[in-house]
């Protein structure tokens, strides 16, 4: 397990992702399902995108995964396991306003 749980994962890829310019630029948005091994010392290995988005949001998932510390390994009859692991790295764009719309006339319009 994470040290410090679900939670505090969840927070260590909020803090560290970073979105790319070209996927906000393009609207990209949505979520890309990383796997990998967390092997008996505890590591982070194998990670892999098992279903991507974009190229540059799967890069940057793959980036912040193999950023994590150290877990608790997994546990089999009292000796240390490795264990997969699969979660998703999500991004959403912050809402922008919509622009609004101005009730100006043409300049035809005004002769008229």
């Amino acid at each position: 397990q994470f040290v410090g749980g679900e939670k505090a994962m969840f927070y260590s890829i909020t803090t560290n992702l970073v979105y790319p310019t070209e996927a906000i630029e393009k609207g990209i948005q949505g979520r890309v399902i990383v796997r990998f091994v967390i092997d008996k010392a505890g590591k982070v290995v194998d990670a892999e995108v098992i279903r991507g988005l974009d190229p540059s949001c799967d890069k940057e998932a793959l980036r912040v995964v193999r950023m994590f510390p150290d877990w608790i390994p997994g546990k089999q009859n009292g000796q240390n396991v490795a264990v997969y692991y699969t979660i998703p790295i999500v991004f959403r764009l912050k809402s922008v306003p919509e622009p609004k719309m101005t009730n100006s006339k043409s300049k035809r319009e005004e002769k008229n």
